[in-house]
């Protein structure tokens, strides 16, 4: 590595986006069971149980109060047809209350799959590492002290943001895990909903949600594949201009393109719910 202050201070910048979007490539591919070590995991799946008797016991609620609403009298509910629908309802709610945990962690490894199948279609492994051309190093490297003084502060300046997109982005897919999390945790209470008619809509619409969450990963990947297209070109050094124009020029353009990713990334939930016209 170079001995100038400005040429580390720009590869420190990159290297750390660098390794946070490999961060982000291995947490895509990577479930909740493993996440930090899987001890998050445990105590979701505690917290899981310990709402599964109030899950059933909303179950019980949700469906007594869905057959009052739907059935205009006692009478009704006596017809062999009406009693098994009753029946064949409440069954497969408790079913689904019961084996929640199931249920959602195959829809999970559903869009696992579609990740990597997105992942070997692209023909990418992991994203480009950006990296200081050597021209520019060795421009940087021959200026004198006064044509430092600029250069310094575009530095800071970009290197700053780059570090501050960096966390953006590894954070916003930290936040993915929590929200797979949190619907895991508490899926036994809106789960019990499917046992009542009038109230299986707020059922159908948390398995949507998650499905969404889910999903999130795959419009992520997305995001960085072509990031790491654009990677693959870098922008053109411009050897003529002044150093502090030129790196100006050069990680600007980069930093573009990073803002870029880290609003396909922000809007990864906006996009997949309206996918989903949620």
């Amino acid at each position: 590595m170079s001995d100038n202050w400005v040429v580390q201070n720009l590869q420190n910048s990159l290297e750390n986006w660098n390794e946070k979007l490999a961060e982000v490539w291995e947490l895509l591919t990577e479930s909740p069971e493993d996440f930090r070590g899987g001890g998050i995991w445990e105590i979701i799946q505690d917290i899981h149980g310990a709402l599964m008797a109030i899950g059933l016991a909303l179950l019980v609620l949700f469906f007594v109060v869905g057959v009052i609403k739907t059935c205009g009298s006692f009478t009704e509910v006596k017809k062999p047809e009406h009693a098994v629908k009753l029946f064949v309802r409440f069954a497969i709610a408790k079913g689904v209350v019961t084996y929640g945990l199931e249920l959602m962690m195959a829809l999970f490894e559903i869009v696992q799959g579609i990740i990597s199948t997105i992942m070997k279609a692209s023909g990418l492994g992991n994203n480009n590492e950006l990296i200081l051309p050597d021209e520019m190093v060795e421009a940087i490297e021959d200026c004198g002290f006064f044509e430092s003084i600029p250069l310094w502060a575009v530095t800071l300046i970009c290197s700053l943001v780059i570090t501050i997109l960096s966390f953006i982005i590894i954070l916003s897919v930290y936040a993915r895990f929590f929200k797979l999390y949190i619907y895991t945790a508490i899926a036994p209470v809106p789960l019990s909903t499917f046992a009542g008619e009038p109230t299986q809509q707020i059922g159908k619409s948390f398995l949507k949600s998650y499905a969404a969450v889910c999903l999130e990963g795959a419009i992520i990947l997305l995001a960085c594949i072509i990031f790491s297209v654009f990677a693959e070109s870098p922008p053109v050094v411009n050897q003529d201009a002044a150093p502090a124009a030129m790196v100006w020029s050069y990680v600007g353009e980069l930093i573009f393109n990073m803002l870029v990713l880290v609003g396909a990334v922000k809007l990864a939930d906006r996009i997949v719910r309206e996918m989903m016209g949620l």
